[in-house]
């Protein structure tokens, strides 16, 4: 049976106003034509095929057109929802995505709840356990996640995804290739920075010994780097479709091409994409700058320039865009004392917005009350 695992498209992406998505699309295509190259018996979506959970109608038309042409090749397709994704608004359209040979899971369930998919592929049975991204807020009542210990909690939050996870694995069927797709973070797993941090840490990061070792192919989404986990079973994110910020700088992004049989491990191999608009940091000097600047000036991506200056000058970023206009971020560096002092990207910083909410506050010399931090989370979750 041969499998492809892809994951985190961020359809709607926007890179400083720039949208991604025509870039996304030309990914898609290219895995289109792989698919039909290859032969394969089904396609894996782990998790964050939209970029926000109100996506655009244009993210909207790339999906659904992706799904479209899967099933004119007749090939069937599982997605689950990931962080970014709305989970009621893919479980509302799954009904509808099924006529095109979707079977689309929103919300996290237990196997009698639905969430085992079996199919009938060319090749034999195929039986996979689907896991969406599981929400602290969802799986626990508040008064729970506010009135216990942080380590208790996420004892909890760990113990509840994992028994959702063993109750998936006991209905594998022992006649079919039996897999695991979820949205999820593993610890070991190595990030870019571009992943969202509230959701990749602390309490949503779990040991691989929570994964269930009776399958064949566990397929995971959520860590924007491809690769393989240590695990009893076979373990491995697919990556983002393309560089989603300069976190990703260099990385070859495509997605896995699995090959497996009934009872036995799945030979998988990373296929990399066509990188249509990389993206590339440019560190120089100021004196260096007009050199850097024609160097550059027809690179095909999106550039970030990192200028060291003594002092920042005025039009910086006008001077560069005037000849690359493909940088969409300029940057200067300090220069003291010799040495450079790089401001930390914000696209590397993670953070945990709840600490960072009470911090604000004590730095002020207020308590807030647990009602209000609870509160301060429910907003962030909703419109994060």
């Amino acid at each position: 049976m041969r499998l492809i695992h892809t994951s985190d498209w961020h359809l709607g992406r926007k890179l400083k106003g720039v949208d991604r998505t025509p870039e996304i699309a030309l990914a898609l295509d290219e895995i289109l034509k792989y698919a039909k190259e290859f032969e394969v018996d089904a396609i894996f979506v782990s998790g964050d095929i939209f970029d926000v959970p109100n996506p655009t109608t244009e993210a909207e038309r790339v999906a659904y057109d992706f799904f479209y042409k899967l099933n004119q090749l007749s090939i069937p397709s599982i997605a689950i929802a990931g962080n970014h994704d709305s989970a009621n608004r893919i479980d509302s359209l799954a009904h509808l995505l099924s006529l095109a040979g979707v079977r689309a899971l929103g919300r996290p369930r237990i196997a009698e709840e639905g969430g085992i998919v079996n199919l009938e592929t060319a090749s034999g049975k195929l039986c996979v356990g689907a896991m969406p991204f599981a929400s602290e807020r969802k799986l626990l009542a508040a008064e729970d996640v506010w009135n216990k210990e942080a380590l208790e909690q996420r004892n909890d939050y760990k113990s509840l995804v994992t028994y959702v996870l063993q109750d998936l694995a006991n209905a594998f069927k022992s006649d079919a290739v039996n897999v695991i797709l979820a949205h999820m973070t593993v610890d070991g797993a190595k990030f870019t920075g571009s992943e969202a941090a509230f959701y990749s840490g602390a309490v949503y990061s779990l040991s691989g010994q929570s994964i269930p070792s009776d399958c064949q192919y566990v397929g995971l989404g959520h860590i924007h780097r491809p690769q393989q986990i240590s695990n009893a079973a076979p373990t491995y994110y697919a990556g983002s479709l393309i560089q989603v910020d300069f976190g990703e700088v260099d990385e070859e992004k495509g997605f896995n091409l699995i090959e497996v049989e009934t009872g036995r491990p799945a030979k998988v191999q990373f296929q990399p994409l066509t990188c249509h608009k990389p993206l590339k940091l440019v560190e120089c000097h100021l004196e260096q700058l007009d050199e850097y600047l024609e160097s550059h000036h027809n690179f095909e991506g999106y550039l970030k320039f990192a200028i060291a200056v003594d002092t920042p000058p005025i039009g910086l970023a006008d001077r560069v865009r005037k000849v690359c206009p493909q940088a969409v971020i300029i940057e200067p560096k300090l220069i003291v004392n010799d040495s450079v002092q790089i401001p930390e990207s914000k696209d590397n910083v993670r953070f945990d917005p709840i600490t960072e909410f009470q911090k604000f506050y004590r730095d002020r010399q207020k308590n807030l009350s647990p009602e209000v931090i609870a509160a301060f989370k429910e907003l962030y979750m909703e419109f994060s």
